[in-house]
């Protein structure tokens, strides 16, 4: 009981980490990690299978999405901008979902582990639309950032739209974010 508390509260520290990056681009009040992930398990949900992604597990997405960034618990959000390597940025997240999964119990352990390193693989194609959501809510989000401080039209965040450019696969996350292009170009007018 001890350790699933402990897990809890480790795991509850993602509400009050956080995004890094809109830290460090002085957004006034910046989402949390949880905030991005819970987004994210939302915009999961979306797949009704009567669309292009009948072959994508929706429930399957929504586990990735709600696990994708648990490390960032411990590790914190390590952006490109931290000076720490790929390779070390997932020794250190690695580390973290084994300490995390080893506090929850085989069964929901080797489920959360198996999610991770399948995230982290990107061989799937629910891990693959699930990385197309972790790009497409951040790029939604800066656009939010954009308009609710008063920055709407001046591309303040370009570098976050920069950085997804040609980055999408899946062809519903393709549509929204040309959706989103064209509310942001609006924006602009």
């Amino acid at each position: 009981m001890a350790d699933i508390l402990k897990f809890m509260s480790l795991v509850g520290k993602l509400k009050s980490t956080k995004r890094t990056g809109w830290v460090y681009r002085g957004v006034k009040s910046p989402e949390s990690v949880s905030d991005h992930m819970y987004r994210m398990a939302v915009m999961s949900f979306l797949l009704t299978g009567r669309e292009q992604d009948t072959n994508i597990n929706r429930d399957h997405c929504i586990k990735l999405a709600l696990v994708h960034d648990m490390a960032e618990c411990i590790v914190g959000d390590i952006t490109p901008l931290d000076g720490v390597s790929k390779e070390e940025k997932h020794k250190r997240e690695k580390q973290t979902m084994e300490y995390l999964t080893s506090l929850v119990g085989d069964e929901v352990g080797k489920e959360f582990m198996l999610l991770w390193q399948e995230y982290e693989a990107q061989e799937t194609e629910e891990a693959k639309f699930v990385k197309d959501l972790d790009r497409f809510e951040m790029i939604l989000q800066a656009h939010e950032y954009e308009n609710s401080e008063g920055n709407s039209g001046t591309g303040w965040l370009q570098e976050f739209f920069d950085c997804t450019k040609d980055k999408f696969q899946h062809p519903i996350v393709k549509g929204w974010v040309e959706q989103l292009n064209k509310l942001r170009g609006q924006s602009k007018e």
